[in-house]
């Protein structure tokens, strides 16, 4: 019978969403990868209650991670059953819906048929009465940006979920979107996006600026590309190396990258962090990032993530070296 560790709190940061309520581990447990019908079982299960048991509270799904739909979500249903139901209000849970789930016209994107049917899924499959946010997890460009803001709303309304948010959407949709969420007094707190030392979009399409200007948070996934800043890649990046679509850019000129990431590694040696631990860190010095998601399924790699949290703090002219090192072609 598990027992979760009595000092679970004891040394986690937790950061609120900006002026909301919501509060998060600094770092959430993302449930993307190596979760599913073909991991296996004890060893998720190992993974994830260690995790809490280190303060890590926040579970981070959607409905097409697996490999294959519903493959994570039931997996994480059948841990919270057998152990985590207890813990139920401690526990952050969220889920999403917009990529590919089901076959047909509504199995993806945003409309407010999918964004409903798919939450129902969702809960079934975790075995839950609510999750605690709800994000469309990418932008659809058949369907207004009002009716999906509606449709969010509606899952709060009808107690399903208990807060909103997006995923995947640049600043001028995050603008749009906040506007209807204000004029129906929808509880939105975070816009969850790809954002790294490496890819930083969501600061000059304007995302980053939006959130703060609206007292929201941002939660960064892929914060180390896929393992691209780790000590993995100092001496050689692999041709056949997969990365996410947001970052697959980093492929276009292997050698610049490589140049910067041993630059990084040299600044992350004085600052007595690895590369993985400073570009964690890093993200987490501008308080809107509310939390960054982590898919370490390694207690090690877990442990040695969270150290980063002992170190947040960068001086002018750490920030000024890392610019100047990302800027040089």
């Amino acid at each position: 019978m598990y027992k979760a560790s009595d000092s679970r709190y004891d040394n986690m940061k937790v950061r609120r969403a900006g002026n909301s309520g919501l509060q998060l581990p600094a770092l959430s447990f993302g449930m993307w990868h190596s979760f599913g019908d073909d991991a296996n079982y004890a060893d998720s299960r190992k993974a994830m209650l260690n995790a809490f048991d280190k303060g890590i509270f926040s579970f981070d799904l959607a409905n097409n991670y697996g490999p294959g739909s519903g493959a994570a979500e039931r997996m994480f249903g059948q841990v919270f059953n057998s152990d985590l139901k207890p813990y139920r209000d401690e526990l952050v849970i969220t889920t999403k819906a917009g990529y590919h789930m089901w076959p047909g016209p509504y199995g993806s994107f945003s409309s407010r048929k999918t964004l409903i049917a798919a939450l129902d899924r969702s809960l079934q499959r975790m075995g839950l009465d609510y999750v605690d946010i709800y994000y469309s997890h990418r932008f659809d460009p058949n369907t207004s940006l009002q009716e999906t803001a509606e449709a969010l709303d509606s899952t709060v309304r009808s107690g399903k979920a208990l807060y909103v948010g997006i995923s995947n959407y640049n600043g001028e949709q995050t603008k749009e979107i906040i506007k209807y969420f204000k004029e129906m007094h929808t509880p939105f707190v975070v816009n969850q996006a790809s954002y790294n030392l490496l890819n930083r979009e969501v600061e000059s399409d304007g995302t980053i600026d939006a959130l703060k200007e609206n007292k929201d948070g941002l939660v960064a996934y892929g914060p180390l590309a896929e393992g691209m800043l780790t000590d993995k890649y100092l001496d050689n990046i692999p041709d056949d190396l997969k990365l996410h679509f947001t970052n697959s850019f980093m492929l276009d000129n292997k050698d610049e990258i490589r140049t910067k990431l041993n630059q990084l590694n040299e600044m992350a040696k004085n600052r007595d962090q690895t590369l993985a631990q400073m570009s964690l860190a890093w993200l987490l010095h501008d308080p809107v990032v509310t939390s960054v998601v982590t898919g370490a399924s390694d207690p090690k790699h877990l442990d040695s993530n969270l150290k980063a949290l002992d170190n947040m703090k960068f001086t002018p002219d750490e920030l000024a070296k890392i610019d100047e090192i990302l800027k040089n072609k």
